[in-house]
């Protein structure tokens, strides 16, 4: 590593810029943002992808086709609703 780098041609930013993303910055429930987060967890994806997706689904513009682990996901935790 060197001990001094030149930063004078550098630019602000995000490194990769996101095309048809915006960043912003809103306040969510605590409990909420928890289950999120542990539902990512058990899902092995982020929780901002999560939260995107319920919001699309909820606005009607999903274009996730429903696969056979997001079906059982459902399906469990409807039935432990019922019993």
């Amino acid at each position: 590593m060197k001990k001094e780098y030149d930063f004078s041609k550098a630019k602000r930013g995000p490194v990769v810029p996101q095309k048809g993303k915006t960043r912003i910055t809103i306040y969510i429930d605590d409990e909420t943002i928890k289950e999120f987060r542990n539902r990512s967890d058990e899902a092995g994806k982020g929780y901002q992808t999560m939260i995107n997706e319920a919001l699309r689904e909820y606005l009607g513009e999903s274009h996730l086709p429903v696969d056979e682990s997001t079906l059982r996901r459902v399906l469990r935790e409807e039935l432990t609703t019922i019993s």
